[in-house]
């Protein structure tokens, strides 16, 4: 802001320059004028209110009662004006291209519109970009009906793809466009390098899920299609040779192919809440299963070759329907056959028929520490009758074990409700 002084026999007078949004305001006021007077000479200028205005003067914010002389502030002087948010009047601050108020409030409009547009287009973009970035495509319960088209333009960057709990039926080819998915969720659709893919609660059906894009996820360790519509799994499933868990609980599925013997790094095999009738007895190939769970199937026998699973550690195989179950414990022919039997820590045998235990049990599970019966033959009152028979070898480690496993829970408050469970029905249940 530049002053001009004028001396017309009269009081003293100077033009000063305010520079303000882009433009260079003159303004002429006498020189004893306080800087209180300059922003009311400012306000039909600006538009901006005086308490609005903060003026700035070599680097010195004025106050309303100085005097100009006394900042000094004189001819040829330059001064900045700030306004400050929302202390103006009618529409706004006058700018430099200020128009009519009709052409004004169309750019205002333009101008949200294209930021609007801006600022989808930004969205869209930082989510590929930090899907690219993180490896992880997080989209469950999204209300998804299909794979958004982003998701196959990362191809080789996405490890992890949860498109869980959505209301996505159909798993595309181009899922083999993925190609370092790790984990994919089934609970939706996906692959490739990906790591882990979660597909769960999606409706997915046999005819809806591509097992030909699914095979190319060479790199797949984890895949979870739980809560679907699987009647069966196919063959294809044994090229998936990284996997290390699968779970395919509470689908239709009626039988496991034979390939599933090529999962030698298989860790964790879930398939319970189907339709199974029997296992195929390749399933012993699978040395590296620590976790099986079998339960509520139409299960009558399991093979001997389960005894080959020399790293169990969790074995469940409980039942939907209580009926004749063999699983040769009478002879114990799978614990015999199992050479690390001691590893296997939780055993659950629930609702079949079983009528007792072998007496070897305990003395071959040497780590066993939950053992359920529940929904069988076998009562409490039979186990206590077991814990009485000093001659049962191996029972009386068992119950410190289980016993001192509860204890830990309730010093953790894991997973307990407070009252020790013996591990079947009490006798009248059974009466």
């Amino acid at each position: 802001m530049e002053a001009s002084k004028e001396v017309d026999g009269g009081p003293s007078t100077m033009t000063v320059h305010v520079k303000f949004t882009g433009r260079t305001l003159p303004v002429s006021l006498q020189e004893d004028a306080t800087v209180d007077e300059l922003k009311s000479l400012l306000q039909p200028l600006t538009n901006v209110l005086p308490r609005g205005q903060t003026l700035i003067f070599k680097g010195r914010v004025l106050t309303d009662k100085m005097s100009l002389k006394s900042v000094p502030v004189s001819n040829g002087s330059k001064l900045m004006l700030i306004a400050s948010q929302g202390l103006h009047q009618g529409d706004g601050p006058i700018t430099k291209d200020s128009t009519s108020q009709t052409a004004n409030s169309r750019r205002i409009l333009d101008a949200k519109k294209a930021q609007v547009s801006h600022t989808k287009t930004f969205i869209e973009k930082s989510r590929s970009e930090k899907w690219k970035l993180t490896g992880v495509v997080a989209l469950s319960e999204c209300h998804l009906e299909a794979v958004p088209e982003e998701v196959w333009s990362c191809e080789s960057s996405i490890r992890v793809l949860d498109i869980s709990n959505n209301l996505i039926r159909e798993v595309p080819t181009k899922v083999g466009l993925l190609q370092s998915l790790n984990v994919i969720l089934l609970y939706p659709i996906l692959w490739l390098l990906i790591e882990k893919l979660l597909l769960n609660a999606n409706n997915i059906t046999d005819d809806s899920i591509s097992w030909e894009g699914l095979s190319s996820l060479k790199s797949l360790t984890v895949l979870s299609i739980n809560q679907n519509c699987l009647t069966m799994l196919p063959s294809t499933v044994g090229t998936l040779t990284s996997l290390c868990q699968l779970h395919l609980s509470n689908n239709k599925i009626t039988s496991l192919p034979d390939e599933l013997g090529s999962l030698n790094k298989l860790e964790i095999l879930k398939v319970a809440n189907n339709r199974l009738s029997s296992i195929p007895s390749i399933i012993g190939n699978c040395k590296s299963l620590a976790e099986i769970d079998l339960s509520c199937n139409l299960l009558v026998d399991l093979p001997e070759t389960v005894g080959n699973l020399l790293d169990l550690k969790v074995c469940s195989i409980s039942f939907r329907v209580v009926g004749s179950f063999k699983l040769l414990l009478s002879d114990c022919v799978i614990f015999t056959n199992m050479p690390n039997a001691q590893l296997i820590q939780v055993l659950i045998l629930r609702n079949n028929g079983l009528k007792s235990l072998p007496s070897a049990l305990f003395k071959m599970c040497t780590q066993l520490s939950t053992l359920d019966l529940h929904g069988t033959q076998i009562t409490n009152d039979s186990l206590r009758q077991v814990e009485d028979n000093k001659r049962v070898e191996g029972w009386k480690d068992f119950d410190e074990r289980r016993r001192s496993k509860h204890q830990k829970q309730l010093d953790f408050r894991v997973g307990s409700s407070g009252v020790f469970d013996e591990g079947a029905d009490d006798d009248q249940i059974h009466r």
